[in-house]
């Protein structure tokens, strides 16, 4: 078997923060504002039109001018201290440089200047570490005690905290609460058909398998000239049982040959012991071809026991795409019948055996080494 499989994870890739519509930008970085500072007031001036400068201004909350003294209560229109006046600035841009972030504070009128006391610069991209360098300078230049700026790295950290999860999904259509929820969901339902098929599914016993979707059942379609399985999406298989990847049904048996060394091998492909007879299952078409059957059984008796080996194939379907398990059956098939939907993508396991009476081995064939033991099927 070859190497290591890669693992494979689903991941959220960047949001396209720039295709929100300039005000639904502000409206997000106002949103997040609220959180950032106690304050007394947020005004999105930025929807007015002529906003000098200011996208959103908002005031921080300061202690009352008015002190509590010995834990006696002021009256309720105690007056309030007018706040630490902020501005911030918002920018729906793919980028923003050193030279162009510097030119925006420049913009700030300069009669507003003295009142602010600190600014946030937010902007749908990422800033390098000259421009925050600039920016940080240019605000202690222009005497605001703090700057913040703001980039899209930041929002994105910012969006994806638990207690912002609203605000992501507002803005992007993405909930990881609801994509958490939906994951337990999943789970729970897997682990459900699990133990479901654990109760009713006998190991090595005859099961049916169901395409919900086809309502043909029971009866095949009239046209023999179809494969069987266009007839009718519905098979008689045998369990195997429970697998790590799902449920392991058994979709082939042959004759084989396992050469002493474990690595020569052949099977003979012209028969298959896997198919149900008649009367396990009714929509058997009994035109098995017992000649060919004992043709490979008679080469295979003549090997020697240490090399008479069963080569399967198996499948497995997965458990989320096993849609309900009926363990009563009907009237047309009285064991359990699965409702799966069934694709081409089932997972196959082949392998060799020689059974344990002739002295156990296990082999992977690998077609580089097969031998030439038993007819080729008409087929090839």
């Amino acid at each position: 078997m070859g190497g290591g499989m890669a693992l494979a994870t689903k991941t959220i890739g960047p949001l396209h923060l720039e295709d929100l519509e300039p005000h639904r930008f502000e409206d997000l970085v106002r949103q997040l504002l609220y959180d950032f500072k106690v304050w007394r007031q947020i005004e999105a001036t930025g929807r007015s039109g002529s906003d000098d400068g200011f996208d959103v201004r908002a005031w921080e909350q300061e202690t009352p001018l008015v002190e509590q003294v010995d834990g006696t209560e002021e009256e309720e229109d105690a007056p309030l201290a007018p706040g630490r006046l902020w501005l911030v600035q918002c920018k729906r841009e793919r980028t923003v440089g050193p030279g162009k972030l510097a030119g925006y504070l420049d913009d700030i009128p300069e009669e507003e200047r003295g009142r602010i006391y600190g600014v946030i610069f937010a902007a749908a991209c990422d800033f390098s570490k000259k421009a925050r360098d600039v920016f940080l300078a240019k605000c202690r230049e222009m005497g605001f005690a703090e700057g913040h700026l703001w980039g899209k790295a930041e929002i994105e950290d910012m969006l994806f905290q638990p207690k912002n999860d609203h605000l992501l999904f507002a803005y992007t259509g993405i909930s990881l609460q609801t994509r958490r929820r939906t994951l337990k969901s999943q789970l729970a339902s897997i682990l459900t058909m699990k133990r479901k098929a654990k109760r009713h599914l006998d190991e090595q016993g005859w099961v049916l398998l169901r395409d919900p979707d086809d309502k043909r059942f029971p009866f095949l379609d009239e046209d023999e000239t179809l494969p069987r399985y266009e007839r009718g999406r519905w098979r008689v298989v045998r369990y195997l049982g429970l697998a790590h990847d799902g449920l392991r049904f058994l979709g082939a048996r042959h004759f084989a040959y396992l050469a002493e060394d474990g690595v020569g091998w052949d099977y003979a492909e012209a028969m298959n012991d896997a198919h149900p007879h008649r009367h396990d299952d009714p929509w058997c078409s009994g035109d098995e071809d017992h000649e060919v059957r004992s043709t490979a059984w008679g080469i295979w008796e003549k090997l020697p026991k240490h090399c008479q080996a069963w080569y399967e194939i198996a499948f497995v379907i997965p458990l989320d795409r096993i849609v309900a398990i009926d363990e009563i059956g009907d009237d047309w098939f009285s064991g359990p019948h699965l409702f799966v939907h069934l694709t081409n993508s089932e997972t196959a396991y082949h392998h060799l055996e020689v059974p344990p009476a002739y002295g156990q081995r296990t082999a992977f064939p690998n077609k580089e080494h097969r031998s030439v033991i038993f007819p080729r099927s008409e087929k090839e």
